[in-house]
């Protein structure tokens, strides 16, 4: 479980009680279309609760990275093709929620890598993506992965790298680049994957929501 409590202090002073077992889409502002891959997480979590018996609703919603609302969800995924931007505020919101045990997947829908290195230095500055190493307890959840995360979908012919932002210790962002597992998370025919390509998208998405929830 990502949150070792119940309850969680936001900077309004108020408890929000956190919901065991519910995901969520970012919202950002700058432009970038957050909101993309509208199939992918639905699929994702159908995915999920039939196969490693989560029970997590069907239909999730989205909640603005700067909202205390996102203390409500574990596990939160953000996408995109352009520009993100996080004000000092959002930034600031954003850290607390995953220094107090939130989850940040984010998946480079094409064009999102400049723009979230550089924002993420606002939520961490003394912290980089470090490239996850292929023994990672994420690779290997219900789901085995021996050579780190699987090629979903081509950019630009370069091999597919997971990266992680670490606090003391704990993973607290995991970041798929030239992968693009939303991509093979959603509906077959918006891509035409082949259904092997979309199989292995989906358990690693699996293994994302696994690893969060149980750390």
């Amino acid at each position: 479980m990502s949150f070792k409590f119940i309850f969680v202090v936001l900077f309004s002073g108020i408890f929000a009680p956190i919901s065991a077992q519910e995901v969520a889409v970012l919202k950002y502002n700058g432009g970038g279309d957050w909101y993309s891959n509208p199939t992918a997480l639905p699929n994702l979590i159908d995915f999920t609760n039939e196969n490693i018996h989560t029970k997590i609703a069907r239909n999730p919603t989205s909640v603005a990275v700067g909202n205390t609302d996102l203390f409500n969800f574990p596990v939160v995924f953000m996408t995109g093709h352009g520009n993100v931007f996080f004000t000092r505020d959002e930034a600031q919101n954003l850290r607390m929620y995953l220094i107090s045990g939130g989850f940040l997947h984010v998946s480079d829908n094409y064009g999102l890598n400049t723009y979230i290195r550089r924002e993420m230095k606002k939520v961490f500055p003394e912290l980089d993506f470090q490239e996850i190493p292929t023994d990672h307890p994420i690779y290997k959840q219900t789901f085995t992965f021996k050579n780190g995360l699987p090629k979903i979908h081509e950019h630009d012919k370069k091999a597919p790298q997971g990266f992680g932002i670490f606090f003391e210790g704990r993973l607290v962002c995991y970041y798929d680049y030239e992968s693009d597992l939303s991509d093979g998370w959603e509906d077959a025919s918006i891509h035409n994957n082949p259904e092997e390509v979309r199989l292995k998208a989906l358990k690693m998405g699996a293994n994302i929501i696994e690893y969060a929830f149980k750390n």
